[in-house]
């Protein structure tokens, strides 16, 4: 399971994401991006952060690392704004935290270059993923010290919104026309030659080990959170040999 830190300190709400994800200090001295239950987006947004974020991480792609946070609902009497109150009055218990990156700058395609290897990774994981949410408008993409870095995972496997259809799912193409990268011809089919065979049942049952079962609790059509964790694991599984094939819209550079 992921470490579990406890909040001490809400700092400030970050605007930039609409689930109004927080900074918070919390008793192990870290700051943290905090997202929360109690968004609107729910747990499902959370589940995604985990089992994608970890699953980069244990491809060797960059991703802040992951902590679980609990928190005290009164840490939010003393906001002053409503809105961030019953956020945070809403979201007791265990919510997610993501390493604060101190002095990162947001990916701009035009400023930033990026090498046709590296950008086929992050297409081909993002393909693995349905990650409907790496454009060139919001590419979810960090520049520290020269390094790239993905963020912002909820919006992924939407197949978890529609359980009866999920293991169809892994024959979806993926369109990556808007895809932040895009422009940088991304070497897709070296990238599914290098990671593909590392999506293994042992590797995807690692990472959603990872996601706490008070997410996964009282998920309709399903008896407990380990049923749950391998009905996550099967698409990813299935469509991880050959979802390279169905990437659309980008041009590889020779």
């Amino acid at each position: 399971m992921l470490k579990e830190v406890i909040a001490t300190r809400y700092i400030a709400p970050l605007r930039e994401g609409g689930s109004l994800p927080g900074l918070v200090e919390a008793d192990d001295f870290g700051t943290y991006v905090m997202k929360f239950t109690g968004a609107g987006q729910g747990r499902k947004t959370l589940v995604a952060e985990v089992i994608c974020g970890e699953l980069a991480r244990r491809l060797g792609l960059r991703v802040p690392g992951l902590v679980t946070i609990a928190l005290d609902a009164v840490l939010g009497l003393g906001e002053p704004e409503q809105q961030v109150q019953d956020l945070l009055r809403s979201s007791g218990g265990t919510n997610l935290g993501m390493d604060f990156l101190s002095g990162a700058l947001g990916f701009d395609p035009l400023a930033f270059e990026v090498s046709g290897e590296e950008a086929g990774r992050i297409v081909w994981f993002d393909a693995l993923v349905g990650n409907v949410d790496r454009s060139w408008r919001n590419p979810n993409l960090l520049i520290r010290q020269g390094d790239l870095w993905l963020i912002d995972h909820g919006a992924t496997m939407i197949w978890h919104h529609n359980w009866p259809g999920a293991d169809a799912s892994a024959a979806r193409p993926y369109d990556a026309s808007d895809h932040a990268l895009a422009r940088f011809g991304p070497h897709v089919a070296g990238a599914a030659a290098q990671l593909a065979p590392r999506v293994t049942e042992e590797l995807l049952a690692e990472v959603t080990a990872q996601v706490p079962d008070a997410w996964l609790d009282g998920e309709p059509g399903f008896d407990t959170p380990d049923d749950l964790r391998r009905a996550y694991a099967r698409p990813l599984l299935a469509r991880a040999a050959a979802v390279h094939e169905r990437v659309t819209g980008i041009e590889e550079s020779k």
